[in-house]
């Protein structure tokens, strides 16, 4: 052949066209990106969740829309600023609302650790009242820090398998 010409290979038709999977994996897929939001916003880290949802980080691209302000309509508790032990019980009822599978964030150190509010009024850590899938920290925290723990649970979710009873947070293994 000479050099103005291209030899192309013959593929079988269909060759790379289409692809197989499991429905379980294609479930995982549309799930990691169509979280639906619950804002549980108490104290100053709601101006940072409002510029993460914002159009210069839009949360969105990741499957994050539009806020969802009942927990039955929700699959992803964000837990944004401090939390006293007076509004605990209602953190707890808002997370038995939600269905099953649902994912908890602690968004900002108030909400991970109790932050600089070491007193008797503070929750020291939101995982004493309900579990946590992801943790933001930061004071508050950087719009992509919240981008990085949101792109960290969408790994999780795809990986996840969700059983016919119980809590969803059993992991297949990476294959």
């Amino acid at each position: 052949m000479d050099s103005g010409h291209r030899s192309f290979e013959l593929l079988r038709q269909g060759g790379d066209s289409f692809q197989t999977s499991r429905v379980e994996s294609v479930i995982a897929w549309a799930r990691k990106y169509s979280m639906f939001l619950y804002p549980f916003v108490t104290a100053c880290c709601g101006m940072e969740f409002m510029s993460t949802a914002g159009p210069r980080y839009d949360l969105d691209r990741f499957g994050c829309a539009l806020p969802r302000f009942s927990p039955r309509q929700s699959d992803l508790l964000m837990v944004v600023g401090t939390i006293s032990h007076r509004q605990a019980p209602i953190l707890k009822t808002v997370y038995d609302q939600m269905a099953e599978p649902k994912w908890v964030m602690a968004f900002g150190a108030c909400t991970c650790s109790g932050g600089p509010y070491d007193n008797y009024a503070t929750v020291q850590g939101i995982d004493t009242i309900v579990p946590v899938d992801v943790y933001v920290p930061g004071c508050p925290p950087r719009p992509e820090a919240v981008l990085d723990g949101l792109i960290k649970l969408q790994q999780r979710i795809q990986v996840e398998r969700v059983p016919s009873s119980g809590r969803h947070r059993e992991i297949a293994e990476l294959s």
